[in-house]
């Protein structure tokens, strides 16, 4: 293995570029002469070899003779899935534990073994329940794994799904908070021997987790040790077959619609189970959560987003006031149509006036708006569809800045199983899946980013609807085929990625502007010749009766205004790191003078920036100070 780095670096020394292609080349004909299996020297293997040297063995590494700039190209050919941290930031899922929820709808699975809507075998839920759901765990499997890919992980963007986040007790949503910020404080990333998915291919995910616990005492950092074995002494499985053994009677009477989800997760894992005693202790103060927030602040890991999973009728003033303190900074709500007979038939239980006033409300405190949006409900067609999601997209009550959109699947033990038997419901066909959403993705606008147009339940998982998992791509063909009249906007298909950006084409676009009934929305974009997006701003101005209208209920005064949302794209780059990225080189910083400029030509005096916690000292070194739950500046 050290021989392929080494001519790696020989190779980059010439001046030559190693792509894929070529990696592959120097792999085989080092494993060809050393009759070794091609496999050992795999590519997600060298990464984690050369991180174990320099760390393990100095003089070894000194040998090498890599500078910095040498390093950095090195890394850019063993990172694993560089599109991971293309949009400039690495990204952490995390999942809550299972837990009763405020809704029932017709089509949510029904997984005991997960909260509400999940399913055990999405990578995300598989990796929540090999780590006990503990959100310590969570972080520290990820940002190791992530770290062993060569990824930039000073910069993470936590997102906390698991259904209604109000619907769990405020100490434990403390508590979830507090560990998750510790773990990146910590810098709890284990060594090779702690991720053998990454160091063994081909492993399955039972085995790996048998490997885990078996893994040297000195491979996990200590809180990791300690804490796995906390759930171990209270009983808490994570053996495949142990976790299959313990719900299995639970979820045979729910699936048969004997008993519901709600009464069978509170005698799975309420009061005198192993999950009752270890609630006692995943409980934490507020003062706790803050400390960790002001260590945040300045630590190798920062948080520069935090994001939490709720419902319209759950959104209150109250309920934002705490998720704000939490460091919340972006909302995921589940929407799934504003046709407010298919919510009804769907037993939605949440109305349009409900979600209007939810995301009037989040747009007044700062937060991003990302909307889950559901295509093929139960007693919908393909036009309605189209029409449904134009409406979302266009009238002022709604417009989210980022969307999940992607077709209702159906899945064993969801109600929605004897509709489709009794011919009630059906699933669209390929061409007619296709169809809506290349629509929906010309009617998005410039200011909205459709983040994903499936769902990850595994196509075993699917009983009929859509199994594709390049769903977007054979929706982005399709308008390909349509030729120049399908122009699409949307922010994801428009971003740099990891092509990167010449930073003197960019021109700043200020041309998108829409009202909303409590706001006015300036979207900032910083965008090359060909249209592509290296960066923008979400500046809200607030209807100012609005505002003092509702003194009361809103953390603001009608004189100030909000920047929502400040991104740079580019793949990212460690802070200090000019690199050839396009973060830090101040594009940000324009962007946020250039908001502060049309706030005070409104009319505000002041204005705020709901900023993430790893991200206050970049805005206190613009001239912010901290005022309440935002960042605050004089105008």
């Amino acid at each position: 293995m050290e021989q392929i780095i080494l001519n790696i670096l020989e190779a980059l020394r010439r001046g030559e570029t190693v792509d894929d292609k070529a990696l592959v080349k120097l792999i085989h004909a080092e494993a060809r002469r050393e009759g070794a299996d091609k496999r050992d020297l795999a590519k997600r293997r060298l990464l984690p070899f050369y991180q174990r040297v320099k760390r393990e063995e100095p003089a070894r590494w000194a040998g090498w003779n890599v500078d910095s700039d040498l390093e950095r190209q090195l890394l850019q050919v063993l990172r694993m899935k560089p599109r991971r941290t293309a949009s400039g930031v690495a990204t952490i899922t995390v999942i809550t534990k299972p837990w009763p929820c405020s809704g029932d709808c017709l089509f949510c699975p029904n997984d005991l073994r997960m909260p509400k809507s999940y399913l055990h075998p999405e990578p995300a839920c598989a990796r929540a329940e090999q780590n006990c759901f503990d959100p310590y765990l969570q972080v520290s499997a990820r940002l190791t794994a992530l770290s062993q890919m060569g990824h930039a992980t000073d910069k993470i963007e936590l997102i906390v799904l698991g259904g209604t986040w109000s619907d769990y007790p405020e100490g434990y949503q403390t508590w979830f908070m507090s560990e998750l910020f510790r773990a990146l404080n910590d810098d709890a990333v284990a060594g090779v021997a702690a991720n053998p998915m990454l160091a063994r291919p081909g492993i399955s995910r039972v085995e790996a987790g048998r490997l885990l616990d078996d893994a040297p005492a000195d491979a996990l950092p200590p809180v990791v040790t300690e804490r796995r074995e906390s759930y171990r002494a209270a009983g808490i499985a994570t053996d495949e077959a142990e976790l299959a053994a313990g719900v299995a009677d639970e979820q045979e009477r729910v699936d048969a619609a004997v008993g519901g989800y709600n009464r069978a997760v509170r005698r799975l894992y309420g009061p005198g189970t192993p999950w009752g005693e270890v609630a006692e202790w995943q409980t934490a103060t507020m003062e706790e959560l803050e400390r960790q927030q002001r260590i945040n602040e300045t630590a190798k890991h920062r948080v520069v987003g935090l994001v939490i999973e709720t419902r319209p009728d759950a959104v209150t003033p109250q309920a934002l006031t705490l998720i704000r303190r939490l460091g919340c900074t972006k909302i995921q709500m589940g929407i799934q149509s504003l046709n407010q007979h298919l919510l009804d038939i769907n037993e939605r239980r949440v109305s349009v006036a409900q979600i209007e006033r939810a995301f009037s409300l989040a747009r007044l405190f700062g937060f991003k708006i990302h909307a889950h949006f559901m295509l093929n409900l139960l007693g919908a067609t393909p036009e309605g569809d189209k029409r449904d999601y134009e409406c979302f997209m266009t009238e002022s009550a709604f417009m989210p800045d980022e969307v999940k959109v992607y077709p209702c699947a159906l899945i064993e033990g969801s109600r929605l199983v004897g509709c489709y038997e009794r011919g009630e419901w059906r699933p669209y066909t390929e061409e007619e899946l296709l169809d809506v959403l290349a629509d929906d993705i010309v009617v998005t606008p410039a200011f909205c980013r459709i983040s994903r147009m499936i769902r990850d339940f595994s196509s075993d998982d699917i009983m009929v609807g859509n199994k594709k998992p390049n769903l977007r791509q054979l929706v982005e063909n399709r308008l390909a085929a349509r030729g120049e009249g399908a122009v699409v906007r949307e922010i994801r298909y428009r971003e740099i990625s990891t092509a990167g950006a010449d930073l003197d084409e960019l021109s700043l676009d200020e041309e998108v502007a829409y009202e909303t009934p409590v706001t006015y929305e300036r979207f900032l974009q910083w965008v090359t010749p060909q249209g592509k997006i290296a960066g923008f701003l979400r500046l809200s101005l607030p209807d100012r009766a609005f505002v003092a209208a509702r003194a009361g209920e809103l953390p603001t005064t009608p004189d100030e205004a909000m920047i929502r949302e400040v991104h740079v794209y580019g793949m990212a780059a460690r802070v200090g790191d000019q690199g050839q990225a396009t973060q830090h080189h101040g594009l940000g910083r324009l962007l946020v003078e250039r908001a502060c400029e049309i706030a005070r030509d409104a009319g505000y005096a002041r204005i705020n920036v709901i900023s993430a916690i790893g991200t206050r000292e970049y805005y206190r070194h613009l001239g912010f100070y901290d005022h309440g739950l935002y960042l605050q500046k004089e105008l």
